[in-house]
């Protein structure tokens, strides 16, 4: 009975060992093969690390055990991915050989994976087709570049500004797109996102299609957001300050998504998303959860939208076109919606992608066009699928 026993525990901690490896691994890997990504050159390179990536998504479709087998891993050591990702991220630009357009391409990746977690929360979650996402990137980065210019406010007051300011646009938005639904729905945000961009294409308050010139840098303690950035005497280069920020701010959506998606709010978006006559019937106010998922879609959006206009101190309208919705909508899909991992995956890759293929020139978005279909034809479901929700013990 002893001996049976001990064997039991030899094997549990053998097991235990191997998710720890698995986690590790995986999360290593990742971090190799992005900064191998953002600091590659060569297009040999570059279509090899795509090659192993679409090789990777497609011995998960072939193989799902082992993405199981990954999942559980993660599950089992949620403390320890948690506290390497973090360490990861840290990290990452001490290892970027002093590059400015790698941190970049790191900071634009990061603003758009926080529009895409914003987006989710409406088309993932709850299956509300929004083409104006980028419109409410616009409102927030506009209304902290004013408040900025025009009246000397700080950076850190323009933030919760701009986020208020641009969910009062979401919930306008909102009450109105609740007589329409599905296609109809689409139709409405469309004309939203098209009559802000107008917007601030013709008043002159807005700078018009000039736009806004001068914007002020953050500081942060006396230490200027344009100077480089100094860590135990390492240099790094002022993209660093703004990397970090952005970093912050994607932090603070993948909590929010995580603690909305385990809250009777998230619970409720899912049964919008599954049937919402049903939802309605068991007494969820579908009206009032809609609106909730517009206002809070704008509510992160604004807050990358003042990140962007502090970091490139120059906005127009050009920057929030239509374009900039549909690519959001494109970055959940082919990621995976209603799931936070997939999304950010998927913003990063067609963040990078773009960039990373204008060797092709003019026919670099035929090529970007046939990777994305690529991808989803080994994964149709997105590159992370949506799992199903864990009701017993550890989500």
């Amino acid at each position: 009975m002893a001996a049976t026993t001990h064997n039991l525990s030899q094997a549990r901690a053998g097991a235990s060992l191997g998710a720890l490896a698995t986690v590790l691994g995986v999360e290593l890997v990742g971090a190799v093969l992005l900064g191998t990504l953002l600091l590659a050159e060569r297009t040999l390179i570059i279509v090899a690390l795509l090659a192993l990536l679409g090789a990777g998504f497609a011995a998960l479709q072939l193989r799902p055990q082992l993405e199981e087998l990954i999942v559980a891993a993660f599950r089992q050591h949620r403390g320890v991915a948690i506290i390497l990702g973090i360490a990861i991220v840290l990290a990452f630009p001490f290892f970027m050989q002093g590059s400015s357009y790698a941190l970049h391409l790191l900071i634009v990746a990061q603003l758009y994976s926080v529009l895409a977690l914003a987006l989710n929360f409406q088309l993932g979650s709850a299956n509300i087709p929004n083409f104006a996402t980028g419109a409410s990137y616009g409102i927030g980065a506009y209304t902290s570049a004013l408040l900025a210019i025009n009246f000397g406010i700080s950076f850190w007051l323009t933030l919760p500004i701009s986020a208020v300011v641009a969910t009062l646009f979401g919930f306008a938005l909102g009450f109105p797109s609740m007589r329409t639904k599905e296609s109809y729905l689409a139709l409405v945000t469309i004309a939203f996102g098209i009559v802000i961009q107008q917007l601030l294409n013709n008043l002159s308050w807005t700078g018009g299609p000039n736009g806004l010139v001068g914007i002020p840098a953050p500081t942060f303690f006396g230490h200027s957001f344009i100077k480089p950035l100094y860590v135990f005497g390492y240099k790094l280069p002022s993209q660093a300050n703004f990397y970090y920020l952005s970093a912050a701010l994607v932090g603070l959506a993948i909590l929010s998504a995580g603690r909305l998606h385990h809250s009777r709010v998230g619970l409720a978006w899912n049964a919008l998303r599954a049937d919402a006559l049903a939802a309605r019937c068991q007494g969820i106010n579908v009206v009032w959860y809609k609106i909730l998922a517009f206002g809070v879609d704008a509510f992160l959006a604004a807050f990358a939208g003042t990140i962007y206009a502090f970091y490139v101190s120059y906005i127009s309208p050009d920057n929030f076109t239509f374009v900039v919705s549909v690519t959001i909508m494109t970055m959940v899909i082919v990621g995976g919606m209603d799931n936070t991992l997939g999304v950010i995956i998927g913003a990063f890759l067609l963040t990078l992608l773009p960039e990373k293929l204008r060797v092709f020139s003019d026919y670099r978005l035929l090529f970007v066009s046939i990777i994305v279909i690529a991808f989803l034809i080994l994964r149709p479901q997105g590159l992370f699928p949506q799992r199903p929700r864990n009701y017993g013990g550890q989500p």
